[in-house]
């Protein structure tokens, strides 16, 4: 009797069966018995609702798990266990418009969503995360990437060229005299260096002659005169190549560097320590390649030269100034293309006049009361970059051979 109530307590309860739910849907499950109760272990993930007299409808509340069972007017148990799962079609849907042909899938594990399949890149993988995370705070990554190739390098053809261009006029008059008309003396305007005159008979001294010198015994008068006209001009040409890769930055500096003492403070009050600062021809640039081929520049070229007219005294020790031209610019270049820098022009005029009051207006005389001395300097600095890519060289191919045999090796036994 114990056996055969067991057999129909088994058959009076069917096998459970999967049913799987998306958040905000659900399911009608038919029941040819009739519907007398329903239950659900959890109800905040799942609900049941008698719809009518032979179905119920589960409904997908939360992301979960539930067991639900139904009993029948008949007396059979049916029992279901449902999984509530994220609506995933709205990011696959995304994810197949943003990267078209890559095969990435969406899986969910309870809280959390993962990415599995291919990508072409790291990149890629990297933005398909990344619009994962806005869907769910545990998404993870399980995507299978390619390894990574080498780095792509960028050669930057750099030309530096300045020239320096400058020009000085001097011109004065000095007069002396060792005893013309029982005078003794001089005019100068002490722009320039004249003679010194003591008395007649000691004579005189000179320091400078000048340009020109001119003196009469006979008459005890000496004149001299300074008329000098110089040009010079300079070119400094600097040619630097550097290679970077992709996204990092490089630097060159062509120069030097000059010491500069620094005054401590503090429980060394008083003591000089020394600092050394470049000079010469820096360029700096970041490269980046785009997807179109194209090469991405932030450029920093600089120039500078050490300009002692200009510096200052500290503590007894001369420190000079530096005359600095520097540029910051981003460009987009293609594969051998070029841009210049130029039309930086640095143009100054030095002009020192000097004359005697008075006798310095005396009309045509008064030109021998006057000096004066100009100094014009213009330099210009042109930049010329050319930017290529580089492929990394990496080892001889297979079924390589070196043009020369090596030497044999040496023979045994001093032979």
């Amino acid at each position: 009797m114990k056996y055969v109530a067991l057999c129909m307590a088994i058959a009076a309860t069917a096998c459970a069966s999967s049913v799987s739910l998306v958040v905000g849907r659900g399911i009608v499950v038919d029941c040819a018995g009739g519907v007398a109760r329903v239950a659900t272990s959890n109800p905040e993930a799942v609900d049941a609702v008698v719809a009518s007299d032979s179905e119920v409808l589960f409904h997908g509340k939360a992301v979960g798990q539930a067991t639900l069972v139904v009993w029948s007017k008949t007396g059979v148990r049916q029992t279901y266990d449902v999984t509530v799962e994220p609506n995933l079609e709205p990011l696959r849907e995304l994810l197949r418009a943003t990267f078209p042909g890559e095969a990435i899938e969406v899986h969910a594990a309870r809280d959390s969503l993962a990415l599995v399949g291919r990508a072409s890149s790291q990149a890629v993988a990297d933005k398909a995360l990344a619009l994962a995370a806005t869907t769910s705070k545990g998404a993870v990554s399980a995507l299978q990437v390619p390894g990574a190739t080498p780095d792509r390098q960028i050669l930057l053809r750099v030309r530096f060229a300045e020239l320096n261009r400058s020009v000085s006029t001097e011109f004065g008059v000095n007069l002396f005299s060792t005893g013309a008309t029982n005078t003794i003396g001089g005019t100068s305007t002490g722009q320039f260096p004249s003679a010194s005159v003591s008395d007649g008979k000691s004579g005189f001294s000179l320091s400078d002659i000048l340009n020109i010198f001119a003196f009469r015994p006979d008459l005890n008068l000496g004149l001299l005169i300074r008329d000098m006209q110089a040009r010079g001009m300079l070119q400094i040409l600097a040619e630097p190549n550097l290679v970077a890769t992709d996204g990092k930055e490089a630097s060159f500096l062509a120069g030097g560097e000059f010491p500069v003492p620094i005054v401590q403070a503090g429980s060394a009050a008083g003591a000089i320590t020394v600092m050394f600062r470049e000079f010469g021809i820096r360029l700096s640039f970041t490269p980046h390649l785009t997807a179109s081929g194209t090469v991405k520049l932030h450029v920093k070229p600089e120039v500078s030269t050490i300009d002692p007219a200009n510096g200052l005294t500290v503590s007894g020790f001369r420190i000079p100034a530096l005359s600095t031209r520097r540029i910051e610019t981003d460009i987009e270049l293609a594969q051998g293309q070029s841009f210049v820098i130029a039309g930086l022009l640095d143009d100054r005029v030095i002009e020192n006049l000097a004359n005697l009051p008075g006798l310095a207006r005396i009309p045509l005389l008064g030109v021998l009361f006057r000096s004066r001395s100009v100094t014009k300097a213009k330099t210009e600095l042109i930049v010329v970059v050319t930017p290529e890519i580089a492929s990394a060289v990496g080892a001889l191919p297979p079924g390589s051979t070196m043009p020369l045999p090596f030497l044999p090796p040496p023979a045994l036994g001093g032979k």
